[in-house]
């Protein structure tokens, strides 16, 4: 039974993934807002939904470890991983936009991120901890992107498209919300399946966590990122990693924090740290190389994803 519920979410993952594409884009070409900004926000938001549970729930049981360990495995698998396969299957075109603006806003959060997380460093007598203020300065950044959203939003006339719109304004509403609700349901089918079965053929926790908890949250990123890639919808595509990594290290974990109080950041060291700035900074080279990520460096994104998962699996 377990095996196919597995088969049926990842059915219900692939359907919504495709249905949800063409309802965000509906959307902003009948609004003529840009679609960069309906995968920054809308789709972002809604695909980070599993995460945002995790992290509640973890902080919440004095368990910060799990929630600190989803959300960095979570933007290094969004970038290595997804964004790598991605772009093998389809090289990804990037807007000047994009490399000016968007991509150094997530490398200015990350940097911070990372910095946040480093107190041993500037006071050897200190344990690496994430606190209340930290969650705060979190928010704070957050706020900067906000402002280049609302910036954005403002200049929404500069992109119109003469294309046919395939849902009307009230269906593709219906559709996103639905269809983030169906994605959120059946990461978690799949994701709950996939550890029964693991369990039963003898499969440590240490793997099960990094794959069915980190690589299974990021399902809906994986599956909406491919399916905009196939269809030409590169803007849908990389929003929606930009905007989820972003969601991530400043909402999934910012709030929590706030709300939880501090927590202490045991097993987390320089090499994690060190792969969170990493993938940001690759993709923000490899999309300003040539405005385009193709093939090659995907394989490189794919080998960095295979090495940090072998480091973090040994």
């Amino acid at each position: 039974m377990e095996l196919i519920w597995l088969i049926i979410g990842f059915i219900l993952i692939i359907v919504a993934s495709n249905l949800l594409v063409d309802a965000a884009s509906s959307l902003a070409l009948k609004f003529k807002v840009p679609k960069m900004l309906v995968a920054l926000t809308i789709v972002a938001f809604g695909t980070c939904a599993p995460e945002i549970a995790i992290s509640f729930q973890s902080v919440a049981n004095q368990n910060g470890e799990m929630a600190f360990a989803n959300v960095i495995g979570s933007c290094v698998v969004n970038v290595f991983l997804i964004i790598g396969l991605a772009s093998f299957l389809k090289p990804i075109k990037v807007q000047h936009q994009t490399i000016k603006k968007e991509l150094p806003i997530l490398l200015i959060i990350t940097v911070g991120f990372a910095i946040l997380m480093l107190d041993s460093m500037f006071n050897p007598l200190t344990a690496n901890t994430f606190s209340r203020a930290d969650g705060i300065m979190l928010l704070l950044l957050f706020s900067l992107f906000i402002m280049y959203l609302i910036g954005m939003l403002f200049k929404r006339g500069a992109e119109v498209e003469d294309v046919e719109i395939k849902y009307s304004p009230s269906v593709a509403l219906f559709l996103l919300i639905l269809t983030i609700v169906v994605i959120t349901f059946s990461s978690d089918l799949i994701v709950n399946n996939a550890e029964i079965i693991a369990r039963n053929l003898g499969i440590s926790d240490k793997i099960i966590t990094m794959f069915a908890i980190v690589i299974g949250t990021s399902l809906p990123e994986m599956f909406m990122t491919i399916t905009s890639a196939k269809k030409g919808e590169f803007d849908i595509a990389i929003g929606n990693i930009i905007g989820t990594n972003i969601f991530n290290i400043c909402i999934v974990l910012g709030l929590p924090t706030i709300i939880y109080g501090d927590v202490l950041l045991i097993g987390f060291n320089g090499i994690d740290i060190l792969a969170v700035f990493f993938s940001s900074f690759l993709l923000f080279l490899f999309a300003k190389s040539e405005r385009v990520i193709d093939k090659k460096e995907a394989i490189i994104m794919l080998l960095c994803f295979v090495l940090y998962y072998m480091y973090i699996c040994l």
